[in-house]
């Protein structure tokens, strides 16, 4: 069942990425409709069977989805068209991919029920941030469209040009970045609680705790240095980009080479 609510969804994404900008209401309508059935097709594949299943794919696009909601939702409040014609895209090929690599089943016999809310919190705050990252991307665009001496039209220069201005950008960047480090902070906290009832200690150095932790600096640095020093641009592109580079490389990065190169299981 939950095939179809890809595919359905992956339809529909397309469609919306396609619509002209002037249809606003029923772009609206479609991109809503998209993003309940990649919702039901995520839960149904994730958990809907009573045991968790998971993978880089499902973060990958459970982060687009998000980010689906996120355009959705700031949408109303400002012209985000631009946004629109790349997120669309990228959303459809997550959840193509996440049909084409399910994940693997997590063991869920001697954890604690409680388990599956640090998973839930975990990928929130990862894909919380990972759009953050892609807007940060999008704001380097834009700011190198302002400077650049040509007036040469394409697809990627178009939507730039249809974005909000760059200081609304930056404080919608900022905003997902408190969000999501807000969400990173719960799962650093959980993950301590669960590594005790699991291991034995309060913290497994692995490469997972050892990167989250770095990216939970990274961020943290960068919220404080834009409260006290008033970073702003090149800087805060930096720390964030820094800052996603070590949670994919906490995650995604590793779940990839596990599950599509090596073909193991849940490590």
């Amino acid at each position: 069942m939950q095939i179809y609510s890809f595919i359905a969804a992956i339809a529909l994404y397309i469609l919306c990425a396609a619509l002209p900008a002037r249809r606003g209401g029923l772009i609206s309508a479609v991109t809503l409709a998209a993003w309940l059935l990649h919702g039901a097709g995520l839960w149904s594949e994730i958990a809907g069977g009573g045991e968790l299943r998971f993978g880089f794919a499902a973060m990958l696009s459970s982060a687009l989805w998000v980010s689906v909601a996120a355009y959705w939702i700031e949408n109303q409040n400002f012209s985000l068209d631009g946004l629109r014609r790349l997120v669309m895209p990228f959303a459809a090929v997550a959840a193509a991919l996440q049909v084409i690599f399910p994940g693997n089943l997590v063991p869920m016999e001697g954890k604690s029920p409680l388990f599956g809310w640090h998973i839930a919190i975990a990928t929130m705050a990862y894909s919380t941030l990972t759009i953050a990252a892609f807007h940060a991307v999008l704001m380097a665009l834009q700011e190198s469209r302002l400077h650049a001496r040509t007036d040469k039209k394409s697809f990627l220069s178009g939507a730039l040009d249809q974005l909000p201005a760059l200081l609304t950008m930056e404080k919608l960047l900022f905003r997902m970045i408190g969000f999501g480090f807000a969400l990173l902070s719960l799962t650093v906290l959980s993950g301590i609680v669960f590594s005790e009832q699991l291991f034995g200690q309060a913290l497994k150095w692995d490469h997972k705790s050892v990167f989250t932790l770095l990216s939970w600096v990274l961020f943290a640095a960068l919220l404080a240095g834009r409260r006290f020093r008033g970073w702003r641009g090149k800087t805060a592109l930096s720390f964030t980009l820094a800052g996603f580079a070590t949670l994919l490389l906490a995650y995604v990065g590793s779940r990839f080479v596990f599950e599509v190169v090596l073909h193991k299981g849940w490590a």
